[in-house]
């Protein structure tokens, strides 16, 4: 079903894009197409956005609270629990600062002339904020800035601490319903009762709820793709297709870098474990995570190869696979930065070093909240563009080439749940005895 989907999703990639190509070099410039542009092919990538724009905050919210509660009591945290958190944030933060100077280094999104670029931004000037409009709002377009101004550090800080969760999220400011999701779920990590319980319930509910409706609207997906590839291409022509390729190469290139050097360094120096023999002994492990592009539906594999394969204490094995099948997205989370620096640049938008930092921070926290299944990285990265002020028309490009790259990112993160699995146990004094001689 997933593999239709993609398969359809592609097609409509294909269509836009060369409706597009076709329309821009047969028609460039004609009422005709700037008509069909603006009241039919617009109108339609709009609303997919705007269906994806709806699904966020409940997405965000109800994934970052069950993922802190997935950590277990807080109050009587292990050291195993510890060592998981800290070992991910650490390398979630590598494997973004890897994507991200990946990105101001290559420039993948800076190849369009400067005449097509100021056309682009033209067009979107106007498209932009009724395609953010459910994310940021009027008065969430304003939130971002302070991290761009100088000297607005402190003042970021202190706006992400909501004084008013309701309005935090009418107004669509992120960072205060991911700080007010990431308390809450401490406090219903700590509290134990059959009232909490049902809450937790009712939590897990709407994240099973919002999953299933992203699903639905996934499946408008190749339609969606299709108009909003038309109407770049049928604006900028063939350009589109190029940046497209550089942007595949970017992320393909950052999830290499981060898979086989990240991951050896530190299943070798923390893990006490010889890279050749890791790889080789998970290999079922990233094949079943490439086929299905799902952490969790890799779960049960990546056990098996945890506790057969590389012998890792089945407690240890177990405990961290489990958390970090959502917690720890590394791939996730350095898709999530390329991404969106490859849109800024894209659309001639400069992201200063705060605005780039503020970035990272999401991408970290993404990968708490993401889904680990295909296509759950999506609503995050709309959500990153609407704080720091991309238009989103530009997620069509990237839908287009997403399961592809779903399947690339899903190997890394199951691969770096494994890593943290090695490193844990050593940590722990646990022999492993598929560790080198």
């Amino acid at each position: 079903m997933r593999s239709h989907l993609s398969t359809r999703i592609l097609i409509g990639l294909a269509v836009g894009a060369a409706a597009g190509s076709l329309a821009n070099a047969t028609f460039g410039g004609s009422p005709g197409l700037q008509a069909f542009v603006r009241y039919v092919a617009e109108p339609v990538g709009k609303v997919f956005l705007r269906l994806l724009f709806m699904l966020v905050i409940p997405l965000v919210s109800s994934g970052l609270a069950l993922g802190v509660v997935g950590l277990g009591d807080l109050r009587s945290l292990t050291r195993i629990g510890l060592k998981t958190l800290a070992y991910t944030i650490i390398v979630s933060t590598i494997a973004v600062a890897i994507g991200v100077t990946l990105v101001n280094v290559l420039r993948p999104g800076s190849g369009l002339s400067p005449e097509l670029r100021a056309r682009l931004i033209e067009s979107s000037t106007v498209a932009a904020p009724a395609a953010a409009a459910p994310a940021a709002g009027p008065p969430a377009g304003a939130a971002p800035q302070p991290a761009a101004g100088p000297g607005a550090g402190i003042a970021l800080l202190v706006n992400i601490v909501p004084d008013n969760i309701v309005k935090a999220m009418a107004g669509g400011d992120m960072l205060a319903v991911m700080f007010f999701s990431l308390v809450f779920g401490i406090g219903l990590a700590t509290t134990r009762s059959p009232a909490t319980e049902r809450l937790r319930e009712v939590i897990e509910g709407v994240y099973g709820v919002t999953m299933r409706l992203i699903g639905i609207v996934i499946g408008f997906a190749p339609f969606g793709v299709a108009a909003l590839l038309f109407v770049l291409t049928s604006r900028l022509g063939v350009s589109v297709l190029r940046e497209l390729g550089a942007y595949v190469l970017v992320v393909l290139l950052g999830l290499v870098i981060h898979q086989f050097v990240v991951y050896s360094l530190a299943v070798s120096a923390l893990g006490g474990m010889s890279p050749i023999r890791f790889f080789r002994d998970i290999r079922l492990a990233m094949l079943t995570a490439f086929s299905t592009a799902s952490s969790n539906a890799t779960l049960p594999t990546a056990i098996q190869v945890a506790e057969k394969n590389l012998r890792l204490p089945p407690h240890i094995a177990r405990f961290v696979l489990t958390i970090g099948s959502t917690a720890n997205q590394n791939g996730t989370a350095l898709f999530e930065g390329v991404t969106v620096l490859f849109l800024a640049q894209f659309y001639g938008i400069a992201l200063d070093l705060g605005q780039q930092l503020l970035v990272v921070l999401v991408c970290i926290l993404g990968g708490i909240g993401t889904a680990g299944v295909p296509a759950g990285s999506i609503p995050v990265v709309v959500l990153i563009l609407g704080l720091v002020g991309v238009p989103a028309e530009g997620i069509g490009m990237i839908l287009g080439v997403d399961r592809f790259l779903d399947m690339c990112r899903t190997t890394l993160n199951v691969t770096g749940d494994l890593a943290a699995a090695v490193v844990v146990a050593r940590g722990e004094g646990a022999a492993a005895s598929g560790r080198a001689p």
